[in-house]
């Protein structure tokens, strides 16, 4: 299955009119635009192609339904091919626990996921394209995968000749002003970050349901 190339601002505006608590869902697939006042959840809190007059569909979900959504949902907010999306799920049940926290620290673990984090990059998007364009380091390697996961204790670094780009130069900016998650460390006089530990539940902030995913998959 190919990856979506399609408008994504539409996937949170589906995710939205889902949600039945009425709250905006908003997978942050272009940065910081999903902060600000153009943000089409914030503009338009409808479904893709449903009127914003008239009702909305009253057609009761199924609990497979809810399933699936939630899977959907997961997938594209960390922008993982199905294919991959089912391999991590096989990876987590393999590992004695709670297969919906290890699925889910497993994604977070992903080299561009971390970026992102990191916020040396705007999206995951920019972050896939950052990594494999060969412009991080992992341990003093470079490591052009994006899927790559990272472990306790790994140091990431900024490749020395990107550090002079455009890019880099505002990423930083950001990465200077925000803070990462607390399972992750960012040195900026040293521009180098570094992985403190797994990530826990409570410091990820991925507005899914875990446990739903993890019923789809055990059907």
């Amino acid at each position: 299955m190919s990856r979506y190339t399609g408008p994504v601002c539409r996937l949170c505006r589906r995710e939205t009119a889902a949600s039945k608590t009425g709250e905006k869902i908003k997978l942050f697939l272009k940065g910081d635009r999903c902060l600000s006042r153009m943000c089409a959840v914030e503009r338009r809190g409808t479904a893709p192609g449903q009127k914003t007059t008239g009702n909305k569909s009253r057609t009761k979900v199924s609990e497979y339904g809810r399933q699936l959504r939630e899977k959907q949902k997961m997938r594209r907010y960390y922008g993982v091919h199905e294919t991959q999306f089912r391999n991590y799920f096989r990876e987590a049940a393999r590992v004695p626990g709670q297969t919906g926290r290890t699925f889910l620290q497993l994604l977070e673990r992903r080299l561009d996921n971390v970026i992102y984090r990191l916020n040396l990059a705007q999206s995951r998007a920019q972050a896939r394209q950052l990594v494999t364009h060969r412009h991080f380091r992992v341990n003093g390697r470079i490591v052009n995968i994006p899927s790559y996961v990272v472990r306790a204790g790994d140091t990431i670094t900024i490749a020395p000749a990107s550090l002079k780009s455009t890019v880099f130069g505002s990423n930083l900016e950001v990465a200077q002003s925000r803070r990462p998650p607390e399972w992750l460390e960012w040195n900026d006089e040293e521009k180098i970050a570094k992985v403190l530990q797994p990530p826990p539940r409570e410091q990820i902030d991925t507005p899914v349901d875990e446990q739903l995913i993890v019923e789809y998959y055990s059907r």
